[in-house]
């Protein structure tokens, strides 16, 4: 099983510009993300398997039909899995540490990331998350965004890794439960989320390190606290939460070391309180043939064959079908390329949803962010830190109110590159020199040129670029030219 999760994890390079793979707190473009986040303990333990369930299979030759059935119901319910070990290693805690947080209580992001930063892949060093982990059983979480002089919004998403609503406008909002029927006071608008799992992502947009006391100034104004408790007035609170050993868990890991009956009980309990959406109605009526789907119980009795090994090849198999499947949402921006619509709401489009959810969790959709990347330069030929180069901006990124961008580097390694200005990436905040006719260049090498203002430091060795965009003006982006990476020649 080391072995399939090391295949897997592979497929995140792919998406790594849209979601990032590991923890929540100050991410990349992944954003806060499925490698090192958190799940749900009722689900855990319902997922335990009798140990003579899986010997006890029947020895008989696989059908084919069976495994396909499998198949599809794990690309289903693997984000719903996912999202779920992702809750329960962030919400493992008694209070509010670093990285972690209770139940419906923020998890404020502190700090940008930086060369030391091994955490998680492709980091973002454009905002600071302040995330939540929201129960929705038994009331509406009202939170209270404040007023901010920048990009600060809050990405709400269910328990299959769909944006519900995005939050732009200051204000109180009511994260409820569709289902719910209660009334909201005046002023507090209804955010309807379809099941009692989610999670919020709030991305504050800063200048550097000395601009963090004025993001930390905009998460104290934040507030989060049950309806019963706005509509009282009452001080509020929070509760402590509960710490387990056994949940310290990567949770990616956790989900691709799952035996077939754990994996399958563990999406039955949570498709209960998550529950399918209407458009999947269809696929679950074909589910139901192998026990999965909310309300049924999976058992070893479906299974044929050599068990074990069969599940092993399905998801060893499944790592080329997600990526192949993906690749028909790939855009290309001139030489640069990025995963579009429908990323972040996805429907219907299973495959691409489990792709995204292992590449990591929390992707926008792209009217929030896009992100383009390049490892190559205007000829095909891989960036390496051997040459030096020219990133050439014919026009700045063309984005919306309150709208930013950035280019960031990264190493082979999907790192951030150590340099001696520890500068990691170059943005509309930079204070860049722009040419007579409004273009920009910037300069990306390893050595540094004489006025460094214009400076993207890389180091030796293979590189690549993301440029990421929030707030595109989709219109415009159609008919933009994005950058070209040239090779400076003597």
């Amino acid at each position: 099983m080391k072995k399939l999760t090391i295949l897997l994890l592979c497929m995140a390079v792919l998406l790594s510009g849209c979601a990032g793979t590991a923890a929540p707190a100050d991410q990349p473009d992944a954003e806060p993300a499925a490698t090192e986040s958190a799940g749900a303990p009722e689900a855990e333990a319902a997922a335990e398997p009798d140990a003579a369930e899986l010997a006890d299979a029947p020895e008989t030759e696989p059908e084919t039909d069976v495994w396909d059935t499998l198949e599809a119901a794990y690309v289903y319910a693997f984000p719903l899995v996912l999202m779920d070990a992702t809750k329960t290693v962030a919400t493992n805690t008694e209070e509010p540490v670093t990285g972690k947080a209770p139940v419906n209580q923020f998890i404020h992001g502190v700090a940008l990331a930086n060369a030391q930063f091994k955490n998680v892949v492709t980091p973002n060093v454009d905002t600071i998350y302040s995330q939540v982990w929201y129960d929705l059983s038994e009331e509406p979480i009202v939170y209270v965004l404040p007023e901010t002089d920048r990009f600060c919004k809050v990405q709400v998403l269910d328990a299959w890794t769909n944006t519900a609503a995005v939050l732009d406008k200051a204000g109180a909002y009511a994260i409820t439960l569709s289902t719910w029927d209660g009334e909201l006071p005046e002023g507090v608008t209804r955010v309807d989320v379809p099941t009692s799992m989610a999670w919020s992502i709030t991305r504050t947009v800063l200048s550097g390190e000395e601009d963090l006391p004025n993001v930390y100034a905009i998460q104290a104004q934040m507030q989060l606290l049950p309806l019963s408790y706005y509509l009282s007035g009452e001080s509020y609170q929070p509760p402590k939460g509960s710490y387990q050993e056994e949940n310290n868990y990567v949770p990616v890991n956790k989900v691709l070391s799952m035996d077939p009956v754990a994996f399958f009980r563990t999406a039955n309990a949570l498709m209960e309180k998550n529950q399918p959406a209407e458009a999947d109605a269809a696929l679950l009526e074909q589910l139901a043939a192998v026990n999965v789907g909310p309300g049924m119980t999976f058992d070893a009795s479906v299974l044929t064959g050599d068990v074990q090994e069969t599940w092993t090849q399905m998801l060893q198999n499944l790592r080329q079908k997600l990526a192949g499947s993906a690749m028909q949402f790939s855009n290309k921006l001139g030489q640069w390329s990025y995963f579009g619509a429908p990323i972040g709401d996805f429907g219907t489009e299973y495959a691409y949803r489990a792709l995204v959810a292992l590449a990591g969790l929390g992707a926008n959709t792209v009217d929030v962010a896009l992100y383009p990347k390049t490892a190559v330069d205007a000829d095909g030929e891989p960036l390496t830190g051997e040459k030096s180069y020219i990133l050439h901006f014919e026009s700045l990124p063309p984005v919306l109110d309150a709208g930013f961008w950035s280019v960031t580097a990264y190493g082979e390694d999907d790192f951030l590159i150590d340099n001696p200005l520890d500068r990691y990436c170059v943005n509309d905040r930079s204070g860049l020199k722009m040419n007579d006719d409004g273009s920009v260049d910037v300069i990306v090498s390893r050595t540094a040129p004489e006025d460094t203002t214009n400076w993207l430091p890389v180091a030796d060795g293979g590189f690549h670029l993301y440029l990421r965009i929030y707030t595109p003006d989709m219109d415009a982006i159609e008919s933009w030219t994005a950058p070209v990476v040239s090779v400076v020649t003597d």
